[in-house]
């Protein structure tokens, strides 16, 4: 009789302790969903901002997007061959900014994916010959100085 009593309470206390465990995992996940779902519904510069006026980020990427296509168009005008495309463009600067950041292992997979585009290789080696005889004038300090001076250099390497 002490056995089968004994039996039961284990037998319970099992039962008791698994169901104990289940519920504890699901209030963990559902905690866990909550405290994923707190967060502010507007976040503070929304809010602040007046909805007749444009957002200054937005203006400044617009007129980054409004200048990079300017840059390509310009390039495009001023080479003649694939080296003007925008695509040769893109990776060409690419790659050069990569060489004179001592990346060489990315600036070589760029340059066999500008190869596979047709794009001339003779042209980065020009563009990274004029950066380096400019190396000077390149200050690490003002933000562009570098892009400047290799979307320069891969207009006009000479």
């Amino acid at each position: 009789m002490r056995r089968r009593l004994l039996e039961l309470k284990n037998t319970t206390l099992r039962h008791l302790a698994v169901t104990g465990l289940v519920t504890g995992l699901v209030l963990l996940i559902g905690a866990g969903g909550a405290f994923a779902q707190s967060g502010t519904p507007n976040p503070p510069d929304q809010a602040k901002q007046q909805p007749g006026q444009p957002d200054a980020n937005a203006n400044a990427a617009r007129e980054a997007n409004q200048r990079k296509v300017e840059e390509f168009v310009e390039a495009q005008q001023a080479i003649n061959g694939p080296a003007g495309n925008p695509e040769c463009v893109w990776l060409g600067r690419r790659v050069v900014r990569l060489m004179w950041n001592d990346d060489l292992d990315t600036a070589f997979r760029h340059l066999d994916l500008y190869d596979r585009f047709g794009c001339p290789g003779g042209h980065v080696q020009a563009a990274f010959r004029c950066l380096t005889r400019f190396g000077a004038q390149i200050d690490d300090k003002v933000r562009g100085s570098l892009d400047g001076r290799i979307h320069a250099c891969w207009i006009n390497p000479g």
